[in-house]
């Protein structure tokens, strides 16, 4: 047990980082074994709790991949996926969405709520919020490449920032679900990561912090002497040209750039396994993680 004086210490600490960071929006993608740990996912609403106490203005944005894997399993349909994207046909996405907005959403709601902040739910169909166009897969071939359709799989057009700024305005935390909507009306299942990249860049958002089921990026995963704390843009950029950043860290890395270039002030990739990871990166002198910067 920590003593007294060292828990006056720890709140000391925190002090500056709370006067820095109040008012100030920060986008959350939770994902990944947070979402599935209990013990994990207590702590996350607690830092997502504690992040709205003391004045700053928390926006979740959420996965759920292996939730909508296992269900389609459930009903027997196999999944497909091509270049990293699941392949999505019209029962598909049906699924996906209610898994995301009908379960998901809701239990993250919930789970916000009983700690006595106001959490509303959203789908990114809810008001337009999101504005979504079909992505095609690449498929490389050799040296040759070639777009292949894979059905209702979006990537973010427009987001319409109108509701989430209300609902902030209001000391709401929306809880947004990754579904955009196209021009017809059709619902298409986007990247988590993606979505909060666009979504930290359209508020404005101070920080963007990606929880993911690693310590961070190093430029050689199997060198844990290689983590690099801090990121420049140019360098992220470089180090996934020249094959440095592989596999599932370069859409992580790809989404903090775009969302500093669509005008979020700071990105991290955080360890989400770690308890209270929220709290060590904001209230910490040391942070957590790696920051990528301008």
């Amino acid at each position: 047990m920590f003593a007294a004086n060292d828990k006056a210490a720890i709140l000391v600490e925190a002090l500056p980082y709370i006067q820095e960071f109040y008012g100030k929006i920060v986008v959350v993608k939770y994902g990944g074994n947070a979402m599935i740990n209990e013990e994990l996912k207590e702590k996350v609403m607690q830092d997502v709790a504690l992040m709205k106490y003391v004045g700053i203005q928390p926006v979740i944005v959420h996965g759920g991949g292996p939730e909508i894997t296992g269900f389609l399993g459930k009903v027997g349909k196999e999944t497909e996926f091509i270049s990293g994207l699941r392949v999505t046909d019209e029962e598909t996405v049906e699924i996906a969405e209610m898994v995301l907005d009908g379960k998901i959403n809701s239990d993250i709601v919930t789970l916000l709520n009983r700690r006595g902040v106001s959490a509303v739910g959203l789908s990114g169909k809810d008001a337009n919020l999101i504005r979504a166009q079909k992505k095609l897969a690449t498929v490389y071939e050799g040296e040759e490449s070639r777009k292949v359709d894979i059905g209702y799989v979006g990537q973010v057009e427009r987001i319409d920032t109108r509701l989430l700024q209300d609902l902030i305005a209001h000391d709401y935390i929306p809880v947004i679900a990754p579904i955009g909507v196209g021009a017809d009306g059709e619902s298409y299942n986007i990247n988590a990561d993606y979505v909060a990249a666009e979504i930290a860049g359209a508020l404005g958002a101070e920080k963007l912090l990606l929880l993911t089921d690693v310590e961070g990026v190093y430029k050689d995963y199997e060198d844990k002497s290689s983590f690099i704390s801090t990121l420049t843009a140019a360098e992220a950029r470089r180090y996934i040209e020249d094959g440095t950043l592989t596999g599932g860290m370069i859409p992580k890395v790809e989404a903090c750039l775009r969302a500093l270039d669509a005008g979020a002030a700071k990105t991290h990739i955080i360890d989400g396994r770690l308890g209270h990871s929220i709290i060590l990166e904001i209230f910490t002198s040391a942070g957590i993680g790696t920051q990528v910067e301008k």
